[in-house]
């Protein structure tokens, strides 16, 4: 999911504005239906094994790591929740600037949280991750 939010935050989002103006709900509604489905399993399984890895949670994995991704996954989902999807929702409705803006900003939140969780995993994947 870091690679996709990454790709979402420097090429999608900021090339919303290239489209015209009469064919962008038609665009913006296919991005939203084409992007539930490649985003949506692979969050949902994202969030699943972040809660499994509580009740099997590797010897060299500490709680509060599998917690602090927890977390993490909590301001990804909220800010989706919260900003995201109402900003889609202006959106659909027909291209706005200041709309268009909003979304590229407030979408820095879920990519600094998935960067910061990608991080986090890559240190508990590590052998010596609880020392």
């Amino acid at each position: 999911m870091t690679g996709v939010i990454w790709f979402v935050q420097v090429v999608h989002y900021p090339l919303f504005d290239r489209t015209g103006s009469a064919e962008f709900p038609v665009y913006h509604g296919r991005h939203s239906v084409l992007t539930t489905w490649v985003v949506g399993p692979p969050m949902l399984l994202e969030a699943l094994t972040a809660v499994l890895l509580f009740w099997f949670r590797p010897t060299a994995v500490a709680t509060w790591q599998l917690a602090a991704g927890l977390a993490l996954l909590a301001v990804i989902w909220l800010s989706t929740t919260f900003l995201q999807v109402p900003g889609h929702g202006l959106l659909s409705r027909g291209f706005t600037a200041d709309a268009h803006r909003r979304l590229v900003r407030t979408n820095w939140v879920r990519t600094a949280a998935w960067s910061l969780r990608a991080l986090l995993v890559l240190w508990m994947t590590r052998s010596d991750a609880a020392s």
